[in-house]
């Protein structure tokens, strides 16, 4: 069986990082397997630190596309173009996209085209904002999808159920398996917060960085309900210079850091405060309070069994949210059903179970 699989940003590496180590133990175990890791960006490009495969485990991609655009139209036609060639040259049974982006509607749209099966990581996530370009990537791509893995129930899929797996949190894959070989960053030996309590803080939504008076406010709320916690920001590109020249105190802003550094970082913290889903999972793994900066969350799961808390983008209720964590009384919190580590395993054997 010859798996293409799909990626187009930085957190989707460490998403198909536990596929790869399934299909390397598969193989070993003397099953027929090949796959093929493809990236829609460059070699060269800024947003993945030079440490990530090696702190993933995993080798770089065989195969870059090398379409650089921040424009969703032009991606996708770029994309799309290559894809075509890639898929026209080569022959793979099953094509592997991952989340939501323009990139991987423009794979999933050409491995349709070619005849050949389609499997959705992270299917049935749902903002039901149509105005949103992702979501009319996600409808797109579980549209056209033969299997749809789900980390939970799926939210907001018409398919057919033969088509859904719920296999779990693949994210949580990775996380437990690099979790012995994090490192504490050194940064903290700099800053030594007196009680060793610090809050980490992420922001990476380009509407919240662009609309500056609203930032400010959420972020002296952040301080003044922080109470004297350090604030901890390991920051990239737009948002530290978004981040920066409002000059707050109490907000340290701090060079980005790689895997294995970020992931000690967060599993410590007394508070997360983040835009990303992916920061927010994490943390209901490793029960770490959370607030995200959003109005809704792809995977509900954290909010209604984990730790994550819907704040949106008011100061008000950040800075309330905050205190109640820091004053010991964050919300109780369980693991959602399947977050377990196996993830990998049970997509690559529903795969080597139909396609054999």
């Amino acid at each position: 069986m010859k798996i293409l699989i799909m990626t187009g940003a930085r957190p989707n590496f460490i998403k198909v990082a536990p596929l790869i180590y399934a299909i390397d133990k598969a193989q070993a175990g003397g099953r027929d397997l090949a796959y093929t890791l493809v990236y829609a960006g460059s070699s060269s490009d800024a947003t993945i630190e030079s440490t990530l495969f090696a702190d993933l485990e995993i080798a770089p991609p065989t195969v870059f596309l090398d379409v650089d655009s921040r424009d969703t139209i032009e991606i996708t036609g770029r994309v799309m173009e290559r894809m075509e060639r890639l898929l026209t040259k080569g022959s793979f049974d099953v094509v592997i996209v991952v989340d939501d982006l323009a990139s991987t509607m423009a794979a999933a749209i050409v491995t349709k085209k070619h005849g050949i099966r389609l499997a959705h990581l992270v299917a049935g996530t749902r903002s039901f904002d149509i105005t949103m370009p992702k979501e009319i990537n996600r409808l797109v791509i579980d549209g056209l999808s033969d299997y749809l893995f789900t980390a939970g129930s799926p939210v907001g899929t018409t398919a057919s159920q033969a088509k859904i797996y719920n296999v779990g949190n693949i994210l949580l894959d990775t996380l437990r398996h690099n979790m012995p070989r994090f490192r504490r960053p050194q940064i903290l030996d700099e800053i030594s917060p007196d009680d060793g309590r610090y809050i980490v803080l992420t922001i990476n939504r380009r509407k919240l960085l662009e609309a500056r008076d609203n930032l400010r406010e959420m972020l002296v709320a952040m301080a003044k309900s922080a109470a004297g916690v350090p604030i901890l920001a390991p920051l990239r590109d737009e948002a530290r210079e978004a981040v920066i020249p409002l000059k707050i105190k109490e907000i340290k802003v701090i060079p980005s850091m790689g895997y294995t550094e970020f992931g000690w970082l967060t599993m410590h913290a007394a508070a997360i405060i983040t835009d990303s889903g992916n920061v927010a999972e994490e943390a209901t793994f490793n029960a770490v309070p959370c607030i995200t900066l959003n109005n809704y969350t792809e995977h509900i799961e954290t909010v209604k069994q984990g730790t994550n808390i819907l704040a949106g983008e008011d100061p008000a209720i950040v800075s309330g949210a905050l205190a109640d964590i820091l004053a010991g009384r964050a919300k109780a919190s369980t693991i959602p059903e399947h977050w377990d580590g196996r993830t990998a395993e049970r997509i690559l054997q529903t795969l080597l179970d139909d396609l054999h």
